[in-house]
């Protein structure tokens, strides 16, 4: 086999949200697994559909997850090898003028076949259902269809790994090929990505930019082994893959042809392992918070390491960090809660006197609870004013005694 050579040719003409973002990680996949070369070509030629931003914000997103090409091209810098090849076609008669635009002639006889590499099947389509199409426009841009496989064969492109939705352009990039008596490249159409409800993935179900995740505290760790996940597995249950394992892993056998469900309760648990995994999260949070002058104290104060560690094991996101630690109270108590607040800061005084460190605290609530029938979860609300967060004796080595005698003597 020739050196595995795969591309990604996003389109700028609009943010691109997790399915194109998994395209790109697949293909980056292969060819680390094949030690073979990504390259990476904007296919800009849409120009009615263009989005400013896109170009850089596509880049941003492959930057942030190591998602690293050899090569790249853009192709409205390649206008005179479209027309050069469609002239190719004009003189072998394949193509008609359309109202200023090329279309080239499809065979409305036989079958147009190919072997698809997802799920090892022969995919078919009679020639009698395909139409003529456009190569060249009026305004001399090419049309994705021509641009994409005259690319594709110049950058000696051997594998095309996109999403299942270009299936039904197949037929037509297949006869393209054999219009100039080129080779078709390996096909592999990747399943596509369903909401919880089993419908196409729409914002709703977060079909969001990578980058959108990242601002809301997701890890590129997390959000790459997600993302993997989505119609690939390596044939085991191992969950949590780094890059280096993934790229060890990846096969294009072991694609799933069943159209993969976007779970974000899965990547919240996911981000999470992460969370607790990486060594450097105090770095993570301090990126994160930047803007955050307060949570940056925290972070640079001597407890942080406390704060941290408490944290981590309740974090689903870097986002829940400052919710987590934060001393602001999250409702008003009721009248009996503040009964109970009286009864239980005065059965603490009588209990502890000075000395609220952790064993003795603990027992002495634990006592309580039982005595006075409130529930623990009612207890760390009376102390804290927070219906969740790091646990009570975390709060004691930060805090100590005054913030419980504080929260429990609120009016």
């Amino acid at each position: 086999m020739n050196k595995v050579r795969v591309r990604f040719a996003p389109s700028p003409t609009g943010i691109p949200h997790i399915g194109n973002t998994r395209t790109a990680l697949f293909n980056f996949l292969f060819a680390k697994h094949n030690n073979g070369k990504l390259i990476l070509r904007i296919e800009d030629t849409d120009k009615a559909r263009f989005v400013k931003e896109a170009e850089s914000t596509i880049l941003e997103i492959l930057e942030w997850l190591d998602i690293s090409w050899d090569e790249k091209f853009t192709q409205s810098e390649r206008l005179e090898i479209y027309k050069e090849h469609a002239q190719i076609l004009k003189q072998k008669k394949l193509v008609y003028e359309d109202e200023g635009a090329l279309r080239f002639k499809m065979p409305k006889d036989g079958e147009t076949s190919w072997d698809d590499a997802v799920g090892n099947k022969k995919i078919t389509f009679k020639n009698e259902t395909q139409e003529d199409f456009i190569i060249i426009k009026s305004d001399g841009f090419p049309t994705y269809n021509f641009a994409n496989v005259v690319d594709d064969y110049l950058m000696n492109i051997t594998h095309v790994i996109r999403g299942e939705e270009f299936i039904s352009s197949t037929p037509k990039h297949v006869q393209l090929y054999k219009s100039f008596g080129w080779s078709s490249p390996v096909f592999a159409h990747l399943p596509v990505i369903l909401g919880p409800d089993k419908s196409k993935l729409s914002k709703r179900h977060g079909a969001k930019s990578a980058l959108d995740f990242k601002s809301e505290g997701y890890l590129k760790e997390a959000l790459l082994n997600f993302i993997v996940l989505l119609g690939w597995n390596p044939g085991n249950d191992k969950e949590q893959m780094s890059m280096d394992e993934m790229i060890k892993l990846f096969d294009l056998k072991d694609i799933n042809t069943a159209n993969p469900i976007f779970d974000i309760q899965k990547l919240d648990w996911l981000n999470g392992v992460w969370i607790r995994s990486i060594l450097d999260l105090k770095k993570r949070l301090a990126d994160f918070y930047k803007d955050e002058k307060d949570i940056l104290t925290i972070l640079n104060s001597d407890k942080a390491d406390i704060f941290i560690q408490s944290a981590a094991s309740r974090m689903k996101t870097l986002a829940d960090f400052q919710s987590l630690i934060s001393q602001d109270s999250d409702k008003k108590k009721s009248k009996e809660d503040k009964e109970i607040s009286v009864k239980l800061l005065k059965y603490l005084n009588n209990k502890l006197v000075q000395d609220w460190q952790d064993d003795k605290l603990l027992s002495a609530l634990k006592e309580f609870s039982k005595q006075e029938d409130v529930s623990f979860k009612k207890i760390y609300f009376l102390m804290t004013g927070k219906v969740a967060g790091i646990g009570i004796l975390e709060l004691n080595k930060i805090y100590g005694r005054d913030f419980f005698i504080k929260n429990l003597s609120d009016e």
